[in-house]
């Protein structure tokens, strides 16, 4: 694979520095992207440059993942209108420690030899102090040349302070640091990162004799209504199942815009490029399938294909009319869990069902499922309530813990689209 046509042909390619082309001619070359840990979990947004590193491994090269232990404590002000709340030291070591794990998970070959790094780069400050930082750091870059960069014009008239002004100087000693002990002679990034990463190649000219480091950046994404790509109604997309759901995750891919399908199948697909243009060929006569292929894929890449089966049965569940109380029965508590992140939940004490409750009350005193019992009757009485696929026939039908199913959960639904979930705890 050629790492640069592979980036041009899949839409990833913003800028580069000229003379990487001939570098990357040889296999073996590294390159970096460093990832500032602002949140506990890594975002599809940051999912763009994992692709980056996994397609530059895939060309023969050895990408190295750089988190920001020590640039995490600064914050990035790049294409930020304001300055960035500083996070407290045990904040930023609990995001460290779980974005670690999905790198972990997500990047091929870490620990392997001649495989994927990753490194912290705390590690690059922990023996050198602030006059230190100044006298060897400070001294390589001018002012002037520092407030040229768009990162720092931008935020003249909002005001910038010495902290985040600092943050260029510091991506610029990391990427030298990794020249000079890992030969790492590319830093790869968003666009918004060029400033940042040229700041790096000029430090490395001015303090290595003969020093040549280069720069490759990739658009950054927005959707085609101009909108920042990865951010739902309810804000980010995660990778982390616990901040976005399996299921939330695929549907994600589901309701993506027709017109972005091409360019998100190029950039996340890792299908052979012959199989990737035969799925756009199909958008237009069939983009739901299209979105159903993408979305198994990511699904299965980012959390299992156990994850993506599951999603795929709490979608059957939620919209099939033909979901039985047969199928109902077999399902695993984690599908039936999943099932209950996605719909209007109750958790209420087991002792309940077995002191005579009946649904009537169960579903008026207990939940908020229905505002009173004359509701409830009107539903029984139009055919419209159903506990666990099973129609209600009388409003005082008691119930117990066999209607539990996993021994733990009880589906009610009121006509074509309202459902509710009951779970029971000791």
């Amino acid at each position: 694979m050629d790492f640069l046509k592979e980036l041009e042909w899949r839409g990833m390619l913003h800028d580069k520095t000229p003379g990487v082309e001939d570098l990357l001619k040889v296999p073996g070359a590294k390159a970096y992207i460093g990832f500032d840990p602002t949140a506990p979990s890594l975002t599809i947004g940051n999912y763009v440059q994992i692709v980056m590193l996994t397609l530059f491994r895939q060309a023969g090269h050895q990408p190295i993942v750089l988190m920001g232990g020590a640039t995490g404590m600064i914050g990035d002000p790049s294409f930020k209108d304001s300055e960035r709340e500083l996070k407290s030291i045990a904040e930023l070591e609990h995001n460290l420690e779980h974005q670690s794990r999905q790198f972990q998970k997500l990047i091929e070959g870490i620990g392997e030899e001649d495989g994927s790094l990753i490194l912290n780069n705390r590690d690059f400050y922990k023996d050198m102090n602030v006059l230190d930082f100044l006298r060897d750091v400070g001294k390589s870059l001018t002012v002037n040349y520092m407030m040229a960069k768009d990162s720092v014009k931008n935020r003249l008239d909002t005001g910038l302070s010495f902290t985040e002004f600092s943050y260029q100087l510091l991506q610029a000693y990391d990427f030298y640091f990794l020249y000079k002990n890992y030969n790492c002679k590319i830093q790869m990034g968003g666009s918004d990162q060029w400033g940042n990463i040229t700041s790096g190649s000029e430090y490395i000219r001015r303090n290595v004799e003969g020093g040549k480091a280069y720069a490759i950046t990739s658009p950054l994404l927005t959707k085609s209504d101009g909108s920042k790509f990865g951010k739902s109604e309810d804000g980010n997309i995660w990778l982390d199942p616990e901040k976005t759901s399996p299921y939330q995750f695929y549907q994600f891919w589901i309701n993506t815009d027709d017109k972005d399908i091409s360019r998100f199948l190029r950039i996340f697909s890792f299908k052979p490029k012959k199989e990737i243009l035969e799925l756009e060929s199909m958008i237009e006569s069939d983009p739901r399938q299209v979105k159903k292929i993408l979305a198994e894929e990511m699904t299965s890449r980012i959390h299992s294909s156990q994850a993506t089966d599951a999603v795929e049965t709490v979608s059957s569940l939620l919209f099939d009319k033909k979901f039985t109380a047969e199928q109902l029965e077999t399902l695993s508590p984690e599908v039936l869990q999943m099932v209950a992140m996605e719909i209007p939940n109750k958790t209420v004490n087991i002792g309940l069902l077995g002191e005579g409750m009946n649904i009537t009350e169960l579903l008026t005193e207990h939940t908020e499922f229905f505002a009173s019992k004359s509701e409830v009757r009107r539903a029984i009485k139009g055919n419209a309530l159903a506990m666990n696929k099973r129609k209600i026939k009388d409003q005082e039908e008691q119930l117990d813990r066999h209607d539990l199913i996993a021994e733990k959960y009880i589906l009610f639904e009121s006509g074509k689209k309202k459902k509710y979930m009951v779970m029971a705890s000791s």
